[in-house]
């Protein structure tokens, strides 16, 4: 839930602002390729703890599994 709600902030504030840090205005293209990268920003961490998260689960299945034999 902390990183859906991070990724949402950030997603209004990259389409709510007009102008950027260094001065230039925001065009819809702009806001584009901004929400674009910010996307990435969230999709590469995303899918390496899926993947933990389907390891340890794996895992903990397989250690359970031979304690109970």
């Amino acid at each position: 839930m902390f990183w859906m709600i991070l990724f949402v902030v950030g997603t209004v504030f990259v389409w709510t602002r007009e102008v950027d840090g260094s001065g230039a205005v925001q065009t819809p293209e702009i806001k584009l390729l901004s929400f674009i990268v910010l996307l990435f920003a969230f999709i590469f961490p995303a899918i390496f703890q899926g993947i933990w998260l389907i390891i340890n689960l794996v895992i903990n299945r397989n250690k359970q599994s031979s304690i109970q034999q």
